[in-house]
């Protein structure tokens, strides 16, 4: 479930670069915001979460990463 550090360094280069430094700025935001909460979810930081809801938690939060990291790679 991790961004391996290839990829990481691919998005970064991307936002680096990226023309439009406004965007630039709100995609990283996005990225940001959505590994900490699948970091957060990981690191099973909320302990009211059963397995099931943890998974599920996981999933949605993973799915959220990746939509991001697609959309900057397509920039």
């Amino acid at each position: 479930m991790s961004i391996e550090n290839t990829e990481l360094d691919e998005i970064m280069d991307k936002l680096e670069n990226l023309e439009d430094e406004q965007l630039a700025v709100v995609k990283l935001r996005e990225f940001n915001d959505a590994t900490k909460v699948l970091g957060e979810l990981l690191m099973n930081l909320n302990k009211d979460l059963d397995n099931d809801q943890w998974k599920k938690q996981c999933d949605i939060a993973k799915k959220s990463v990746d939509r991001i990291v697609n959309e900057i790679k397509s920039l």
